[in-house]
């Protein structure tokens, strides 16, 4: 067979997920390559124009401790930062931006030219190469053979899209670009279970043709928060977005053409986010919410488009057209383009490993939207996963797995592969039992040190993160050691009981209103090291009870979760547990004993039971 090119790993796709993957591998020392349809397109937004979020600033702000690049690149392309939920505790606090289109395309292609073991092209694959149940290759549109090591796939809504704007059906992976056919049928013949998803965007808005002058403003937070740890300043413009609403007019002219939407004319078979509903789902189901809120958002600085966060449809485009010019401030508007649902396929995850190598296909990773997530925050961080795990492998050292007490990645992620999904997922704060631990401030303080461990981590942030480390333990020791009666702190408006003993720095910042600038006031001696450190000392003392008992959940977590099911357990000898439940093991085939438990269906009786067999053998083996 004719061998044009060798990588030890290749990603193919170049969306957030893709971009991560290959930039990760690249970092680990591997020859990794990236595969994909144009070379200018690698870092496309495809949906709206934003990073982070609720729940997902938490997974952009890990990717950036372990020196992925989505949030460097958010925050050099932000054009409104906003930390959602300021004004409530810090577990739920999430970062989020408005990017200019262009810059986190230009951003995100400009990282990736410039980084080492990294090559890419634009030649989309056709077919893979395997021997036996392994992938060593691929075939590309070109006619190029390219063996690999490890390959990636991460083919977003690609696999097989479809476009649907009212009864009009393009096949498409985005919007005027060709789908990725073929791959999912190969899959298939090796029993992989493909179901279908979908998504849907909104119309493009001319901003010129926008009366914006009685719409609500929402404007950028005054003190931006950045996604970077590394980051120190905004080297952009902020802008600020307008807010209008639905009205009972449009919900009639919806509700009248309701019959020529995909969604309702049964042209779509695959689910849609529960979360991000389009304008028709919010309108049929919600029938006594008389206006819904539509965010306008830029795209860019020098860019007219704007994006209606709010109202993605599915509907012809000349409904379209007429629900637009009976919103507020939209009543003269253009449509640049008009909204479409697309439909992809996705792999079940419970086909993978934590890893998110496939069981079915040895080498095969799965990352992004093909694993049945929504958003480009979700499809990043795996993509981030899988491409350590690939170079991991490719070294022949351990796996890199974060499991739920560590980070929203490994929630994220156990979910996915020990659950599956219904519809497409989306990251919450409320999916982390232990997310007063799992904060957005404290990401790099949970995760740097274990990508410095492996030689995932860059010099410049190692440096950073060890001098933020030292500067956090020295405030600390200091806070420890300085001590005040309550006497003499009740001088500086700080009231707590009168029962004279001392209490540290530490235990003074712990009461209500006071923060570091309290504490400078009472021992003015204490040094100023960054708002950071300030931070994390405000949080730890405030919550200092809540992270204790948390610590303690984390560690009984643990007891289950570090108990191992050995390979090849043969579930079909196991009195007791019933057909169903041996069938989901067999197919999910859990590491832990906690990962056993967190299946749908599964009884903590059946868990109890696998858990006697595996008592048994390990007594037998000692014997």
């Amino acid at each position: 067979m004719r061998n044009d090119f060798f990588f030890d790993v290749v990603v193919i796709g170049g969306g957030h997920a893709g971009c991560e993957a290959a930039a990760a591998s690249a970092r680990l020392g591997v020859n990794t390559a990236l595969f994909t349809h144009k070379l200018e397109t690698i870092g496309e937004m495809s949906c709206n124009p934003a990073i982070g979020g609720l729940g997902k600033g938490h997974l952009v702000r890990e990717i950036d401790s372990l020196d992925g690049l989505m949030g460097e690149v958010a925050d050099k392309s932000g054009i409104q930062f906003r930390l959602l939920n300021r004004s409530r505790g810090p577990a739920v606090r999430g970062p989020r931006t408005q990017s200019d289109r262009s810059l986190y395309k230009k951003f995100m292609q400009s990282k990736l030219a410039n980084y080492c073991n990294l090559s890419t092209f634009a030649d989309p694959v056709i077919s893979f190469i395997f021997n036996k149940n392994a992938v060593n290759g691929f075939i590309t549109l070109s006619g190029k053979t390219v063996s690999c090591d490890k390959l990636i796939l991460t083919t977003g809504t690609f696999l097989n899209g479809l476009i649907h704007i009212g009864n009009e059906k393009t096949p498409a992976g985005r919007y005027n670009e060709k789908p990725t056919t073929g791959l999912s049928e190969q899959l298939e013949k090796y029993n992989f279970t493909i179901g279908r998803l979908k998504t849907g965007t909104p119309p493009r808005l001319d901003s010129r043709t926008i009366n914006f002058a009685n719409l609500e403003e929402q404007q950028a937070d005054i003190d931006p928060y950045f996604f970077s740890f590394l980051t120190t300043k905004n080297i952009n413009p902020q802008v600020s977005c307008r807010m209008t609403y639905t009205n009972e007019k449009v919900h009639k002219i919806i509700s009248e053409n309701i019959k020529l939407s995909a969604i309702y004319s049964g042209n779509i078979k695959g689910v849609g986010p529960r979360y991000c509903p389009s304008i028709e789902d919010k309108v049929f189901k919600f029938t006594n919410k008389l206006r819904h809120q539509i965010f306008l958002e830029p795209e860019g600085l020098n860019d007219h488009t704007i994006y209606p966060n709010g109202i993605s449809t599915s509907l012809p485009a000349d409904v379209q057209a007429e629900i637009c010019s009976n919103i507020s401030g939209l009543e003269n508007v253009k449509i640049l383009r008009p909204g479409y649902a697309i439909e992809y396929d996705y792999v079940d995850p419970r086909e993978l490993f934590l890893t998110l190598e496939t069981k079915k296909i040895k080498n095969l990773f799965l990352a992004g939207q093909i694993n049945g997530t929504t958003g480009y925050e979700e499809a990043a961080a795996q993509g981030l996963i899988a491409g350590i795990n690939a170079a991991q492998s490719v070294k022949k050292s351990e796996p890199f797995i974060l499991d739920r007490s560590e980070a929203y990645i490994g929630v994220m992620i156990d979910d996915l592969v020990t659950k599956g999904v219904a519809e497409p997922y989306r990251m919450f704060t409320s999916r982390a039992e232990y997310r007063l631990s799992l904060r957005a401030d404290n990401a790099d303080l949970r995760l740097t040190k274990k990508g410095i461990d492996i030689g995932l981590i860059k010099d410049d942030r190692k440096r950073i993160f060890i001098e933020k480390s030292r500067n956090l333990l020295k405030m600390s020791k200091i806070m420890i050691n300085l001590n005040i009666s309550p006497s003499k702190v009740a001088k500086f408006g700080v009231n707590i009981a009168k029962d004279g003993i001392l209490r540290s720095a530490e235990q003074i910042l712990s009461q209500k209103d006071v923060n570091m600038s309290k504490i400078r006031e009472i021992w003015p001696s204490i040094p100023f090291k960054s708002k950071e450190i300030d931070e994390q000392l405000e949080i730890k003392a405030h919550y200092r009870g809540y992270l204790i008992k948390q610590k303690a959940d984390i560690l009984a977590f643990k007891k289950d979760e570090n108990l191992k099911i050995p390979e090849g357990v043969n579930y079909d000898s196991l009195s007791g547990l019933s057909n169903e439940v041996k069938s989901k093991f067999k197919k999910i085939r859990p590491k832990t004993m906690g990962q056993a438990l967190r299946i749908d269906g599964i009884t903590p009786a059946a868990v109890y039971i696998l858990l006697s067999h595996v008592k048994r053998k390990s007594i037998k083996n000692i014997a």
